[in-house]
């Protein structure tokens, strides 16, 4: 049986010159050879709604799945164009990722992922994205 580990994620996320750092609690799980990291955005969603993430991470590809007040997917895989979507209570669309670059070292369930890419939305390049994403066991 896999165990749930607890985790202290650092998001960095940039975007034309503005960068955005968020520090985020929460539990990181190994199963079938990806790394589940799971916790719960830090801001309430339209009307205090909570939103809970999960990541999926492989070797080749990235999946960020939101649930709450926030219902989105987005998928990156290096050099691949994937769809996706989100949901709100005041908004959705369909939107796509395309994949600069993808680049995962995690031993167990620690370490970086740093991926960058652009997204389109109604098929329109709304901004370049350079994300880092550092994962440490949280003892």
């Amino acid at each position: 049986m896999s165990e749930t580990i607890p985790v202290k994620l650092l998001l960095t996320s940039r975007q034309d010159g503005d960068e955005k750092v968020q520090r985020l609690r929460g539990n990181a799980l190994l199963r079938g050879g990806a790394v589940y990291i799971r916790y719960n955005e830090p801001e309430p969603g339209h009307e205090g709604a909570q939103t809970r993430t999960m990541l999926k991470i492989t070797g080749e590809e990235l999946k960020i799945m939101r649930h709450g007040g926030v219902e989105s997917e987005q998928t990156f895989r290096s050099g691949r164009r994937l769809p996706g979507f989100y949901h709100s209570a005041l908004t959705r669309f369909q939107l796509s990722t395309d994949t600069v670059k993808l680049d995962s070292n995690l031993t167990h369930v620690t370490g970086v992922v740093n991926w960058e890419y652009d997204l389109y939305v109604y098929e329109e390049c709304s901004g370049r994205f350079d994300i880092s994403l550092h994962i440490q066991e949280d003892v």
